[in-house]
């Protein structure tokens, strides 16, 4: 199902992370605009913003930049996000809640 509103997508994230366990990844989104976490033990920052209905994010793990860009959020129930890079037309990336 797709989230198209900020708040919805807040209301999700809000006080969890986001892992995908092969790659030992964690993040944060936080509602002040920051992205925080880890990967593969490299500490990841970034920032997002929600635009026209995506969440549009740059990061940074460990001084290798992640491009900007606008991605797809859909809700997989109340326990996985799938996000769709290039507003649904990319390749994607599914992560726990927790």
């Amino acid at each position: 199902m797709p989230v198209t509103d900020k708040d919805r997508f807040l209301d999700l994230v809000q006080n969890r992370e986001l892992r995908i366990g092969l790659y030992d990844l964690s993040l944060n989104v936080l509602p002040d605009g920051r992205i925080a976490g880890s990967a593969l033990g490299w500490d990841i920052t970034g920032e997002w913003a929600w635009k026209d209905g995506y969440f549009c994010r740059e990061m940074d793990w460990s001084g290798t930049p992640i491009s900007y860009n606008c991605q797809l959020v859909e809700a997989q129930g109340a326990e996985r996000l799938r996000f769709t890079v290039d507003q649904g037309k990319g390749d994607s990336a599914t992560f726990r809640l927790r």
